[in-house]
């Protein structure tokens, strides 16, 4: 059965946290990729980007609905959800951009599971990890490219 570092991409491009957000759009067109992986100094995988993190930059703010009660203010939604909307909007790099909490695979995991995981997870991109480090990625093409092997 094939693996993830069978038909994994090695020729990866990735940003680091520092990059500028007008960098980051620069590499989506330049690449011509809309996911990219971010790493530290190290390669270390630290998180993920994609070009809709990068777009949701210039959508209308939604402003949580609230009700004052004497000196109180009550949030009716969630005030962290606001907030995180405001600190992303406003955002200068990638590392305040970016997803931190992102699905990997290791080299040996079989392409059925990875193709569970993209469809269940709703990901297009996974980063192949080992010992923390950044080795590939498994992309949608390089699912459909391991059928016709």
């Amino acid at each position: 059965m094939l693996t993830a570092r069978d038909i994994m991409t090695t020729n990866i491009h990735t940003v680091t946290p520092e990059m500028s957000v007008d960098d980051l759009a620069r590499a989506f067109v330049e690449k011509k990729v809309s996911t990219l992986p971010v790493v530290d100094a190290t390669g270390t995988l630290v998180g993920i980007v994609s070009a809709t993190d990068l777009i949701e930059q210039d959508k209308p703010l939604h402003i949580p609905t609230v009700i004052a009660i004497f000196d109180m203010v009550i949030y009716l939604e969630s005030e962290k959800n606001f907030r995180d909307e405001v600190e992303k909007m406003t955002a200068r790099t990638v590392g305040e951009i970016c997803k931190r909490d992102v699905i990997t695979c290791s080299p040996s995991m079989e392409v059925p599971a990875i193709a569970a995981v993209m469809t269940e997870k709703k990901v297009h991109l996974l980063p192949v990890v080992e010992d923390g480090k950044l080795i590939g990625v498994v992309g949608r093409h390089d699912i459909l490219r391991s059928m016709n092997l």
